[in-house]
């Protein structure tokens, strides 16, 4: 019986609790962000809310700390959106026909300057109890070219926009006071030639730990088993840990290792022998962990385990690191295929980019989660991060959830940097039980059967061996199978059986090397689209009757040919979801997606899915198609197709047999009959008794909308969403198939809607709705010297001061009465000496980055900071600005269903539980409301 996975808000917190010595904070929530300028470039303006002033860059690098802009500590971001992370500004840019086709025709890009770059400012309080600690950010992903600055310093450069990064703080850091964190972002160029977004589109986390620590990415783990690996007499788990010494002196050392079972119970534990590490060095210690009847992990029982890595000086705890860690086996053989625990496993894989409808490719943890478990729902048990590192979560949902992955860098290279993002990803994702194979890169035509090709892979095939000599590698290779790549690689990685010059020549040429199918199938399919409709860009939903590219196969046709060849360790379908960008088979606009998947950019199954669930599960499958409404069309023949795995199926119409058929191996069966409408039912028999039933209705006009989610409890953590069916439905409550109203949605209590979609590979609608920038306030000022100093103009960045003189500048700023009973705020007060600000006569505590006011009067308010020179110079750098913050409108959600279904995603907010109602309209349609309750929870640790 499968284990049930583990929540995950719990295996969230198992992982990012405090533990002695260290912190990982969340360092998601309350983020500033511009991007471009008011320039309207090819026409497409930069959407409310997201201009900068034009020419905003970096200042001179010639001091240290100096380095200008929104990078500088006191700049005025008060005016900047408001955002939380992950987020992508990609997702949130129009459309247009200008726009490259293979990114989705998304206004960012080389054409579209003006709204390809970001930047992002994130101030923060390092407590005085921090002295002494080391203080690190890490960035799990940001696309792309991105640089970062901590309080005016220059960190460095990140050209990938899938690679992780991180950089140590502590230097810069102002201990007991306020910091600032700058990122620009340049989305200019691409990587890739599918969708990447643009922006900080995972997690960033600020990790404080003891001079002596575990650096980032620092601890993994191996299993040697004992006996048969079905079912091991013992298990040697040897926990490997890098430490670092950024002391001022030598350490003394030891590293102790637990493993902890699932229910947190000790099962083994060691310790290393003392170690000195020199103050600025590294070292790597392993320590072995010696367990009795092990359980092991495996895609049905995915049991995990923890390790717990302590560093120890002079006998007190200093750093402590937990990572999960599966016990498995993996062998891949060159004529049997790929072995999982011992028991020959056929990889029923998808190939997966990582947008999703309605939000681009800032997916929070739970809508990862989400769509792994939909792949395993069709029988999926493998996936492929194609064509780039995945998110980390993405990776410990599959570690959860029973997912074997292939793991793939983005750049195929010798350089510095190709090399580095190759390291990064294999020293954070090795730890991870799901992932059986490294893949160094997908399809490098110019080079994969060449010996430059062999030249530059051969340094990533020796890095990943010295990095992690316990799972092979493989290359995505479109041709040449067996030249130039395949000579460097452990596993021939094959894309499409009809390239290659074919799997049985390989094999015969090259008996000894294991091959899998790293990409196959590439079927187009668009959900409920019944007849090819190539004057509406959309692709027929029958797969046989489909407008295909001369490279693909079928889902049977390439999962019959590898049936019969069992030295192919399986495949991985081109693609489980559909994803923005690279349009095919259509290439050009409207198309704004692809329809290569097995579901939609929603998630909604296409019908092809059932071809899948029937020849990857056990459970019965039995499906119709196409839908069973066609006004108009009656008596005409309709052709009928069933997927199933019942070994016969039995077709009715309105209660009459239309025969009864036995079901051919590998294929599917087809009926043709006279439309009427009414009722289409089928029955699936096993060895003459019945074992499933299906029908399709002829449905009636749309009469309301149904709101229904897979969960209606979440976690009032900020993080938790809820995937929302958005389905119109006629009077008897099914779906119309051929629906597609305009549906308006509205939410109340402690959430927000992150995005809507509804799987349209043509739908030019908003994904997201943009709140109205805060704006503000024209403030007149004056400035008079010394306390009784007459007024004069006012200046600011001057040296107007001298040696403990005063200066005062006054600022009227005049309110409605609507703005009296709003938030006012105030940016920060950069000055030359010491300053002192009141409001209306009320002296403001000044916190940073921005300062709360009191409430204002209606007409004239007073502003007046006080400056007294401390002598090197004297008087205001910039003049402080006022915004008034309206309560947040009602934003006019709202999406088209195709072909009767939409969806909307809700998240709720940050330790606020209560009841969230989402309500969902349209012309004459009954209303639908959804009730979902945000429940207390305890949520992720994050930076103030």
């Amino acid at each position: 019986m499968p284990l049930r996975p583990v929540p995950l808000l719990l295996a969230l917190a198992a992982l990012t609790a405090a533990e002695p010595g260290r912190e990982r904070l969340l360092m998601d929530p309350g983020w500033r962000f511009a991007v471009g300028s008011p320039a309207a470039d090819g026409g497409v303006a930069v959407p409310m809310g997201l201009s900068v002033d034009p020419g905003q860059s970096f200042g001179a690098f010639a001091k240290a700390g100096g380095v200008g802009g929104p990078a500088d500590t006191g700049f005025d971001d008060l005016t900047w959106r408001r955002v939380d992370l992950p987020h992508d500004w990609a997702v949130e840019m129009p459309f247009s026909e200008k726009a490259d086709a293979a990114h989705g025709f998304k206004t960012v890009g080389p054409q579209f300057p003006s709204s390809s770059v970001g930047w992002y400012r994130r101030t923060f309080t390092i407590p005085a109890s921090d002295a002494g600690r080391r203080i690190r950010v890490e960035f799990d992903g940001v696309f792309r070219d991105a640089e970062f600055m901590i309080n005016g310093h220059y960190l460095g450069r990140n050209f990938s926009g899938y690679a992780p990064v991180t950089y140590d703080l502590t230097p810069y850091l102002n201990v007991g006071g306020a910091n600032t964190l700058a990122v620009k972002v340049d989305a200019t160029s691409f990587e890739g030639w599918f969708y990447e977004g643009a922006g900080i589109y995972r997690h960033v986390w600020l990790v404080k730990s003891a001079p002596v620590h575990i650096p980032a990415w620092g601890t993994w783990a191996t299993s040697v088993v004992e006996g048969d690996p079905k079912a091991p007499t013992a298990t040697t788990v040897t926990a490997r840990a890098t430490v670092r010494n950024d002391g001022d002196q030598a350490a003394r050392l030891t590293v102790q290792a637990r493993l902890l079972d699932a229910e947190g119970q000790e099962v083994a534990a060691a310790a290393s022998s003392p170690i000195t590490l020199d103050a600025g060095a590294e070292t790597e210690t392993a320590v072995d962990l010696r367990v009795a009847t092990p359980r092991l992990w495996g895609v049905d029982t995915p049991y995990l385990y923890r390790v717990e890595t302590r560093i120890l000086l002079d006998g007190q705890e200093v750093d402590r690191v937990t990572t999960n860690h599966g016990i498995r086996t993996i062998a891949w053989d060159a004529n049997q295929g790929f072995f999982l625990n011992g028991v020959r496993t056929f990889l029923k894989g998808t190939c997966n980019h990582q947008d999703h409808a309605g939000i681009g490719v800032a997916l929070p943890d739970r809508v990862n989660e989400w769509r792994i478990q939909r792949l395993k729902d069709m029988g999926c048990n493998a996936y492929r991060a194609s064509h780039n590192p995945p998110t980390p979560e993405l990776l410990d949902a599959c570690d959860r959830l029973g997912m074997l992955v292939m793991d793939e860098t983005r750049t195929v290279g010798a350089t510095d940097e190709a090399l580095s993002q190759l390291e990064r990803l294999i020293r954070r994702d090795r730890h991870h039980p799901s992932v059986v194979i490294w893949s160094l890169g997908n399809e490098e035509m110019s080079i994969q059967k060449n010996d430059i090709g062999v030249a530059i892979l051969k340094p990533m095939q020796r890095l990943a061996k010295a990095l992690d000599p316990t799972r092979p590698t493989t290359i995505a290779m479109n041709g040449y199978w067996g030249q130039g790549f395949s000579k460097v690689v452990d596993v021939q990685g094959s894309n499409y059986l009809k390239l290659g010059g074919g799997y049985d020549a390989f094999h015969k040429n090259h008996p000894q090397q294991p091959v899998v199918g790293s990409e196959e199938a590439s079927h187009t399919t668009t959900r409920g689209v019944y007849v090819q409709a190539d004057d509406r860009f959309y692709s027929h939903a029958d797969e046989t009757k489909a407008r295909f590219p001369g490279w693909a196969s079928s889902s049977e046709a390439w999962l019959n040919h590898y049936a019969e060849r069992p030295f192919v360790a399986g495949g991985f379908a081109w693609t489980g979801f559909d994803y923005r960008g690279e349009p095919t088979p259509f290439h050009r606009w409207p198309s704004i997606n692809s329809h290569f998947g097995i579901l939609d950019t929603c998630g909604f199954p296409k019908d092809v899915y059932y071809v899948y669930q029937a020849r990857w599960t056990d459970r019965p499958v039995l499906h119709l198609l196409p839908h069973w409404t066609w006004p108009g069309q009656e008596g005409k023949p309709m052709e009928v197709r069933c997927d199933t795995n019942a070994e016969e199926v039995e077709l009715f119409l309105n209660g009459a047999s239309q025969g009864r058929k036995a079901t051919p191996k590998g294929s599917h069966l087809r009926w043709t009959v006279p439309y009427a409408p009414g009722t289409l039912e089928a029955v699936g028999y096993a060895a003459g008794k019945e074992v499933s039933r299906t029908r399709v209705e002829t449905t009636g006009a749309p009469a309301a909308v149904r709101l229904t989610t897979e969960r209606t409890t979440l976690g009032a953590d900020g993080e938790d969403v809820a995937m929302v069916t958005v389905a119109v439905v006629d009077a008897q409550g099914r779906t119309v198939p051929d629906a597609g109203d305009r549906v308006s949605f509205g939410l109340t209590g402690p959430g927000r809607i992150l995005g809507v979609g509804n799987g349209d590979p043509t739908c030019h609608e908003p994904d997201v709705y943009l709140p109205e920038p805060p704006k503000a306030l024209t403030t007149a000022w004056n400035l008079a010297l010394g306390s009784d100093g007459a007024a004069s103009e006012a200046r600011f960045g001057e040296k107007i001061l001298e040696k403990d003189q005063v200066g005062i500048w006054r600022g009227q700023v005049t309110l409605t009465a609507a703005q009296t009973t709003q938030a006012l705020e105030l940016s920060p007060v950069v000055s030359r000496g010491t300053a002192t600000v009141t409001w209306n006569g009320t002296t403001v505590t000044l916190t940073p980055p921005v300062t709360r006011l009191p409430a204002g009067v209606a007409g004239t308010n007073t502003l007046e900071v006080r400056v007294t020179s401390d002598g090197r110079f004297g008087g205001l750098k910039q003049a402080p600005r006022i915004v008034a913050i309206a309560p947040p409108a009602d934003l006019p959600w709202s999406r088209s269903v195709f072909h009767g279904l939409a969806q909307v995603i809700v998240q709720t907010r940050r330790a606020e539980p209560g009841t969230l109602t989402l309500t969902a309209t349209g012309t004459g349609l009954t209303a639908g409301t959804l009730a979902l309750t945000a429940s207390p929870v305890t949520p992720r640790p994050t930076v103030p």
